[in-house]
């Protein structure tokens, strides 16, 4: 493959549904690059097995979509950005469907589904558990009809670069390990999540919160850190992925049984299976906690339902977890909690600027505040496909003749001045194992100050970055800080962010969104 050009007008950092459909918006105005650090179908969107939230149906109303996005909320979601998410959604979707998107339907009818907290049926699927990956397909169809955009895979970009002001570019590593950099008008960051900070996530591989440890480097504002969205229901085996189990088996009826295999649910909510997210998650760590086995875990059982019904309606998960020899229509499926989305990210306004000049952010790398302390479910698809178009739409207005040579970049600084670099693995793990003890489901101060110190420690001996997997470590370090710091300075529990030493709401101090920049954490 030739080497990347030097300079476009638009650069688009990421190939999930945000960036994509913010690169198609993009066309009409200019050159538009788009660098994926691996290929397109290693982003998260292609692993989206939820839905599509819209009110489309008849029974449903805009107001009662955006009640529910608030209720989930907790108190912090946005209510402009949260707004502009469900009035701007039927349009997305009519979008999607002159695409070519292949939604499920009964007969010519397209056929809604509901998910947990919301109040109506309005979740679309395609395939039955594979929506993400159908969206994704139409938008890379419509993406590659357009001559304006350029799709380079395996180009890794390390860091912002800042000239005049403003962002002007960014430096890239590629799959040579050759460094380059490339000039723009305007860089769009949608690198998607941060799950691998954790030692379970659902996220794929490079979900290592590349946009956001890059935005913060360069001065940028980020917000929101400390509420990071675990999903109760992965597949727990020692020699397979921590696939998403999603949370619709659930709602056709799966139970939670504990190692002695009793329902569990019902005393921890009046719910039970169908509580929120946040609330099976801890019930979940609860049981392990009081489990005296070696490795507990919980399972999930669907052996009391129609067993066709259930191949037919989730064949993807039904296929994945029988490559691993685990039959859920006629088996306990093991599973734990894992990481599963970031509600925070890099801080923007309402159409994707961020606080520096010639940056933009959407999808999960974006802090809009749409999302609140608790993301409802199918609203991440949305989210990356409605900001997504708003941020390409006002990235035109950036359009403008990159300012003269950036000049040679000066290599990066040694990120330590530790005596003895730590191994690479050694230190993603590390961070992995301290991120998932004293940073997850359940947090407290004293823990969170040990993750820190020992975060400190690690940045310590993490030295230059030369290779992609070294960046990414970097990104990561940074990352586990943010959360941990932003997670330490909420004395309260809301939402996701879940607090043993401070269980209650404090809407006093705390019914406002964390800001981080330059090392100083505030609340506004």
């Amino acid at each position: 493959m030739p080497a990347a050009p030097s300079e476009t007008d638009f650069l688009v950092i990421g190939a999930g549904v945000a960036g994509l459909r913010a690169a198609i918006e993009l066309a009409p105005a200019g050159r538009v690059l788009v660098l994926v650090k691996r290929e397109v179908a290693d982003s998260s969107t292609q692993w989206a097995q939820g839905g599509i939230a819209a009110a489309l149906s008849d029974e449903d109303e805009i107001s009662l979509h955006l009640q529910d996005t608030l209720n989930a909320g907790d108190g912090l979601c946005n209510p402009e950005a949260a707004r502009v998410l469900v009035e701007d959604a039927p349009e997305r979707i009519e979008e999607l469907i002159g695409w070519d998107t292949q939604f499920d339907r009964d007969g010519t009818k397209l056929t809604f589904g509901r998910e947990g907290a919301h109040s109506r049926n309005r979740i679309l699927h395609a395939h039955g558990d594979s929506t993400g990956r159908e969206i994704q397909r139409a938008l890379y169809a419509k993406a590659q009809s357009l001559p304006e955009i350029s799709i380079r895979e395996f180009e890794f970009s390390t860091d912002l670069v800042i000239s005049e002001g403003r962002v002007a570019g960014v430096r890239v590593i590629n799959d040579r390990g050759e460094h380059s950099t490339i000039r723009a008008s305007a860089v769009l960051l949608a690198t998607g999540g941060m799950g691998q900070l954790y030692l379970n996530t659902t996220n794929p591989s490079v979900a290592t919160g590349d946009g956001v440890a890059m935005a913060y480097r360069a001065g940028a504002e980020v917000t929101d850190l400390e509420f990071i969205q675990f999903h109760p229901t992965a597949l727990y085996l020692k020699k397979a992925p921590r696939f998403l189990l999603s949370e619709a088996l659930r709602g056709e009826g799966a139970y939670l049984r504990n190692m002695e295999m009793l329902r569990f649910m019902a005393k921890h909510h009046p719910m039970a299976e169908l509580a929120s997210r946040d609330v099976v998650a801890r019930a979940i760590m609860h049981e392990l906690e009081r489990s005296r086995a070696k490795d507990p875990v919980v399972y999930l059982d669907l052996t009391h339902l129609n067993e066709a019904h259930i191949r037919k309606r989730f064949p993807r998960i039904y296929q994945t977890c029988l490559q691993y020899n685990v039959d859920i229509a006629s088996e306990l499926v093991p599973i734990r909690p894992a990481a599963h989305y970031a509600m925070g990210g890099v801080k923007t306004d309402l159409d994707g600027r961020a606080t520096l000049p010639g940056l933009y952010a959407a999808g999960e790398a974006a802090g809009t505040g749409v999302h609140g302390a608790n993301r409802l479910a199918s609203n991440s698809l949305l989210e990356g496909l409605v900001f997504g178009a708003r941020a390409g739409r006002k990235m035109r207005d950036a359009l403008r003749a990159p300012s003269g040579r950036i000049g040679d970049v000066p290599p990066a600084a040694a990120y330590s001045n530790g005596p003895v670099p730590m191994p690479t693995e050694g230190a993603v793990s590390e961070i992995q194992t301290l991120m998932w003890k004293h940073a997850g489901i359940v947090r407290t101060g004293s823990g969170l100050k040990q993750a820190i110190a020992q975060l400190e420690e690690i940045g310590k001996h993490l030295a230059i970055a030369h290779s992609r997997r070294e960046f990414e470590v970097r990104n990561l370090h940074i990352d586990g800080l943010l959360v941990a710091r932003s997670a330490l300075a909420r004395e309260e529990s809301r939402g996701a962010h879940y607090r043993t030493d401070f269980p209650d709401h404090n809407d006093a101090k705390f019914l406002k969104h964390s800001v981080v920049a330059a090392g100083k954490i505030g609340f506004e």
